[in-house]
């Protein structure tokens, strides 16, 4: 069963993956298909997952794991450069 902070790490994931950005969409389209199953049999995360992911971008901000919201085009979350190969932690 996954949880919000697996959200962090799942956000990673899919920013690397995606070339070290990408738009809100892309980045949920591409969680979307690889933790369908992981997300179904979440529980209330289900229902709230694209809402949480916004938190758990907020939350590697603060970490410096991603560039903030004034660094970044609009609609689109970056990771920063020296940590496309950290985990949250």
């Amino acid at each position: 069963m996954a949880t919000r902070e697996d959200l962090e790490i799942w956000l990673i994931d899919a920013l690397t993956a995606l070339g070290g950005r990408g738009s809100i969409i892309d980045v949920c389209k591409h969680l979307w298909t690889q933790h369908e199953t992981d997300l179904k049999s979440s529980g209330d995360l289900f229902f709230t997952w694209q809402y949480d992911i916004r938190w758990a971008a907020n939350r590697l901000r603060r970490k410096k794991v991603m560039r903030s919201v004034e660094e970044s085009p609009a609609h689109v979350w970056e990771l920063v450069p020296s940590t496309t190969d950290k985990t949250a932690s």
